[in-house]
């Protein structure tokens, strides 16, 4: 009888454990346009109103690159980790990089306060009045573009990536500058053949009614991205014909297809990477991107990649 209350027991935690996983997995924060059954929805351009705002004014200083960092409340130690490291303001070949963070909204007041304050101190922070989660990821991105499209056109080249991501500014500006593209260029880890997944418990999964397709048109892992400015007003301008996706970097795909601007290799080696690199400062002068980097191996890898910037390397 005990033996039989037990597994009743542990198989009611299963399935509540199940519950929560598939919760977690598949509405983890409120998706805004997610679509219901039968329904297809387009972006919506101006959507919301800004909140906070960088301190800066590119029409006096343009920034070479302008560098899109998503983020959320709670990550402040990763915000500043990228303030101390690759996202300092800094000039680079004689080229102006700086670095923003996007940030949706909290339901504690709070946590707003919060981020009014850290922006009054580093004047970093684009801000909009939409619910922060993983399935807004695309109004976020859309959000940095929009700015850039209304406050920031002076600039050359922009970025997106993510709050978990080493960037090598130094080797990025150096290939954009060999690359002299400043019109219609895209770039990063390219994706062509890629195709939605529908298993109901992947976090990334897209039904038939978000995406009836069989293949995503090409596009570049979110991880990090790089284009010319004038991209941003183009996909700025022709976002509200597509139809919205949460996958932010997959509607940016069809954004791109939309406009017929092909994905570029920035190098004729890979130099994004989705994944996470073994570090060493050798192989990340020769890198862009690397994922899934915590804040206090950021400030390592970037000290040691500076300390080592005029050491020679094995076969350089």
């Amino acid at each position: 009888m005990a033996s039989k209350r037990l597994r009743k027991i542990i198989f009611t935690i299963a399935l509540l454990a199940f519950f929560c996983l598939f919760i977690k997995w598949n509405f983890s924060g409120i998706c805004i346009l997610c679509p219901k059954k039968g329904e297809v929805i387009s972006f919506k351009r101006d959507s919301g109103n800004f909140l906070e705002l960088p301190h800066m004014d590119c029409s006096k200083n343009p920034p070479f690159l302008v560098i899109l960092v998503t983020s959320s409340y709670t990550q402040s130690k990763e915000r500043m980790a990228i303030r101390e490291t690759w996202g300092k303001l800094k000039w680079i070949f004689n080229r102006l990089i700086v670095t923003c963070f996007l940030l949706g909204t909290t339901l504690k007041h709070d946590n707003q306060i919060d981020i009014n304050v850290e922006n009054v101190k580093y004047g970093d922070i684009i801000q909009k009045d939409f619910i922060d989660s993983y399935y807004n990821l695309t109004l976020k991105t859309m959000m940095g573009i929009e700015w850039v499209h209304k406050f920031c056109t002076q600039s050359s080249f922009v970025m997106k990536t993510d709050s978990d991501v080493f960037v090598n500014t130094y080797y990025l500006t150096e290939l954009l500058l060999q690359k002299n593209r400043n019109t219609r260029f895209f770039t990063g880890f390219l994706k062509l053949n890629e195709h939605p997944i529908r298993h109901i418990l992947s976090k990334w999964r897209v039904s038939k009614e978000e995406y009836p397709g069989n293949t995503y048109p090409p596009f570049c892992s979110g991880t990090g991205y790089v284009f010319s400015t004038d991209v941003a007003s183009q996909v700025y301008n022709i976002s509200e014909n597509v139809q919205f996706l949460k996958l932010e970097d997959v509607f940016i795909g069809l954004c791109l297809a939309e406009l017929n601007i092909k994905l570029e290799e920035l190098h004729s080696k890979q130099t994004f990477f989705p994944e996470r690199l073994k570090f060493s400062p050798c192989r990340f002068k020769k890198i862009v991107t690397s994922h899934f980097v915590k804040p206090h191996e950021l400030r390592i890898y970037w000290n040691a990649l500076e300390r080592s910037m005029d050491e020679k390397c094995p076969g350089s």
